[in-house]
């Protein structure tokens, strides 16, 4: 097999020697050798056997200029990538053939501007593998690929610079402008490409999603940044669904920035724009943050009522809910919120029941003496479950019962009433029922 493959080798050498004096400019002044090499590792290359390829490879590659085949960069990034992978445990060298990488990419754009895009998104492709933990490559590397190919850069790059973007910023190395500035343009960039396909519209979602959710975590995104961010841009577009959406979802995440003109503007103009569950519920914040009691209780039902409402999501709502109901002493649909939350999630139990058992403490009965004290038993119920079902809540669910339990009537006294401890009593009023034991106070 050698043998057949070198005489091959010959007979392409036998061809091309005819040419050797006109092809002297594109193969350097040892044109002989360099396309010798360049036949001997294109045959190994094309049978895939890519150990003997390297060698010859890597002679072509001393010997060529860099003008005299492309492939000679494209097949020599698919041979360098199998030496680093292969050489993954020997740091030094590894990092050595990944700048041989990273040359072979600059070195092929600068030789062959026709192909320019293709061998800056190939080079952007290695960056992102093989510089994952340096963060200045990326935001660097990156942010001058995405200028110089323009829309035709790889998507998930706008995901990668912002992402090492931010991290240098937490670094103290790079402006909160910069990150705003930064945002603002990858958003807009992937807001402008046309997915080939279902597959690619869901990566560039999620694309966006990853940036802003950095964005937010970053804390670069403070109400002062969002508002001189957003304002003229929702001015400019205020019927703009994405933007007025995006202006919701990022000022309802920052701190302390539900209460301002333009979460006004951009909530009503979202719920008015695509009525949905999840505009309504930031209606809900906005007018709970104001302390509108009626009009955030209404807007957060209707958003209960939307049917395509998740449980994930349906729970949380309901659980927010219920904790607004109780700070606002509407306790009966606190009470029923809480327990749909963890119908509908059972990770709520416990939350859920400690606040079934604040409300039930809060809740004032009319009638005997009895009937007064009554709701003490169903808040400590509640509060036993709570623990019961989140260990976390144990020291607060104890200093709640101690604090109920000094209501109970003592022995005598539901005496007078013909009740004795462990005897079966139904408590209704404030809208709920429920049936406890009797406990006394000796």
């Amino acid at each position: 097999m050698k043998k057949i493959v070198l005489i091959a080798f010959s007979a392409v050498l036998m061809v091309i020697g005819g040419n050797l004096a006109s092809a002297q400019s594109k193969y350097g002044a040892d044109s002989a050798e360099c396309i010798k090499y360049l036949s001997y590792y294109a045959e190994y290359y094309k049978q895939k056997n890519y150990d003997s390829a390297t060698p010859n490879w890597r002679m072509a590659y001393k010997l060529c200029p860099p003008q005299a085949r492309q492939s000679i960069f494209v097949d020599g990034a698919v041979l360098v990538r199998r030496l680093i992978s292969k050489n993954a445990n020997n740091p030094e060298y590894k990092k050595a053939l990944i700048d041989t990488l990273m040359t072979l990419h600059d070195t092929r754009i600068a030789n062959f501007p026709k192909y320019a895009v293709v061998a800056n998104n190939s080079k952007g492709a290695d960056m992102t593998n093989y510089f994952k933990d340096d963060n200045e490559v990326l935001y660097k590397g990156l942010g001058e690929i995405i200028a110089a190919n323009g829309d035709k850069t790889t998507p998930s790059f706008y995901m990668v610079n912002f992402t090492a973007a931010v991290a240098l910023y937490l670094e103290g190395k790079l402006e909160a402008d910069v990150i705003m500035d930064l945002y603002e343009k990858n958003i807009a960039a992937l807001d402008a490409v046309t997915p080939k396909n279902e597959k690619e519209a869901e990566n560039i979602a999620n694309f966006k999603t990853t940036i802003e959710n950095n964005f937010i975590n970053s804390r670069v995104a403070s109400c002062e940044n969002l508002l001189q961010l957003f304002t003229p841009r929702f001015e400019a577009n205020p019927d703009d669904l994405a933007l007025v959406s995006k202006i919701a979802l990022m000022m309802s995440k920052a701190e302390n920035c539900t209460d301002n003109e333009l979460y006004l503007k951009a909530v009503t103009a979202m719920y008015k724009l695509d009525p949905s569950a999840k505009s309504a519920y930031y209606l809900f914040r906005l007018h709970s943050s104001k302390d509108n009691v009626s009009e955030a209780s209404k807007y957060m039902e209707e958003a209960l009522a939307f049917p395509d409402l998740d449980n994930a999501t349906a729970a949380d709502y309901n659980y927010q809910y219920a904790t607004f109901c109780v700070k606002n002493g509407l306790g009966a649909k606190g009470f029923a919120a809480a327990q749909k939350a963890m119908d509908l999630d059972e990770s709520y139990a416990g939350k859920a029941y400690y606040l079934m058992g604040t409300i039930w403490g809060s809740t004032s009965c009319g009638g005997d003496e009895i009937a007064r004290r009554s709701p003490y038993w169903v808040a400590c119920d509640y509060l036993a479950k709570a623990k019961a079902a989140d260990p976390s809540l144990t020291d607060d669910c104890n200093r709640l019962i101690g604090q109920y339990s000094a209501y109970f009537p003592k022995t005598a006294e539901a005496f007078m009433y013909d009740l004795t401890n462990g005897q079966s009593y139904t408590v209704s009023c404030g809208g709920m029922r429920a049936v406890t034991t009797v406990r006394t106070q000796k």
